[in-house]
């Protein structure tokens, strides 16, 4: 869904760094895998097509944080 986001803390020996993979338009989610030792982030379209993606080293990854967009209220109800 547009305005998904997953922040995706490394380390990165003397300090750490943050990355950030965003639902950048409607229709796209985004998608979180661990797989042999590697985390990986990928922005997917709705018929499934891989739009973008970041790779990881898990050994390296500090915290993964997935950021759904929230629910917005119906004004009629």
């Amino acid at each position: 869904m547009k305005g998904d986001r997953v922040e995706i803390v490394v380390d990165a020996g003397d300090t750490t760094r943050t990355y950030e993979v965003v639902a950048s338009r409607a229709g796209r989610r985004v998608e979180t895998a661990v797989r042999r030792g590697v985390v990986e982030v990928s922005e997917v379209t709705r018929t499934g097509v891989v739009v973008r993606t970041a790779r990881f080293m898990a050994s390296r990854v500090l915290a993964l944080v997935e950021q759904p967009v929230p629910l917005r209220e119906d004004p009629q109800t």
